[in-house]
């Protein structure tokens, strides 16, 4: 990974930008959806950044950029669209302080910035290291296809819930609730009134978690038969992305201790079933990857102790195949 993707707080913060052709209407297409405050350098700048400036959108600065313009700033943006132009204006930002991009010069930008898919406020950024991006656009349109419009109306409605949520334990239950409101109870609300308001669908929703009796959690054995992660089942994949709790040996692969979720705690799998009944019965989801199929003793002490206990088969990798010769 040669670029390490953040998203950078630019709220109140100053962007500067040099040029005014169509490679500086792009940028500033993307950027005027931020709050930065935006500072445009250009001697003919074009029609439309003109109207922002008048708009208040953004400060325009009849000029080429010069020494001292971009101390300050958080980021600078080098479109001119004239390679001896935009290392001049490097040059000096980069004496300045702020991180450097040089439109459609990936060698000598600091940063670049990739394709977006804007629900605000959720943001999903897509980069291929500026190898491939008539790909990271169609990444990008298939997500924009997929993930409808109303995600960001349920974002900012959970956002000012997140406190009110807390009453419900931590971990699995405040995770279901979660989901349950972004994909059912939220789009539901949505898809029967557009004005719905979904503080109300959420105090109603989180009333009936709450009264709702706290269930045990579970526990799912997986057979890893390969290092590759591709090879995992698509069961193994989606208990990985929600378990609290990962236990393996130490053959497991990193490649496939990544799939599970941050918040996930990790160890080492256990001598007896004692542990993975605790844990399934203070609500925890464990799972546990191993190489071969779980102890028969195992799986009936757990499922005795009334926890659910399920096994996935693995999927075994090609043997080594010594080339065959074609014969007649």
């Amino acid at each position: 990974m040669k670029h390490f993707p953040i998203f950078l707080a630019l709220e109140g913060r100053r962007v500067v930008l040099s040029g005014g052709g169509d490679a500086a209407l792009a940028k500033l297409r993307l950027l005027l959806k931020t709050q930065a405050q935006l500072t445009v350098y250009a001697a003919s700048p074009a029609a439309e950044i003109v109207a922002w400036a008048k708009s208040g959108a953004l400060t325009l600065v009849r000029r080429p950029l010069a020494p001292g313009d971009t101390r300050g700033a958080v980021l600078f943006y080098a479109a001119d669209e004239d390679a001896s132009e935009d290392a001049r204006t490097t040059r000096i930002a980069r004496a300045d302080g702020p991180l450097t991009n040089i439109v459609d010069n990936l060698q000598d930008s600091q940063f670049i910035t990739p394709a977006i898919v804007d629900r605000d406020p959720v943001t999903i950024a897509i980069g291929t290291e500026g190898t491939a991006p008539v790909l990271a656009r169609a990444i990008k349109a298939d997500l924009e296809a997929r993930l409808p419009a109303t995600l960001g109306p349920l974002a900012r409605a959970a956002s000012a819930f997140r406190r009110m949520a807390e009453a419900l334990p931590m971990g699995r239950a405040r995770r279901r609730f979660w989901s349950e409101f972004f994909f059912h109870a939220g789009p539901d609300a949505l898809d029967r009134d557009a004005t719905a308001d979904l503080g109300q669908v959420l105090d109603t929703h989180l009333a009936a978690h709450l009264g709702a009796r706290s269930s045990a959690g579970r526990v799912s054995f997986a057979i890893v038969g390969a290092a590759d992660p591709e090879l995992l089942p698509l069961k193994t994949r989606n208990i990985l992305h929600e378990a609290d709790l990962v236990l393996h040996g130490a053959a497991i692969s990193p490649q496939i201790l990544d799939l599970a979720r941050r918040e996930a705690a990790f160890g080492a799998l256990p001598g007896s079933a004692r542990p993975l009944i605790d844990a399934a019965r203070a609500g925890q989801h464990v799972i546990c990857l191993m190489p071969s199929a779980p102890d028969a003793q195992l799986l009936a002490s757990c499922r005795s102790a009334g926890i659910a206990a399920l096994v996935i088969p693995g999927i075994a990798p090609l043997p080594n195949l010594t080339p065959l010769q074609e014969t007649a």
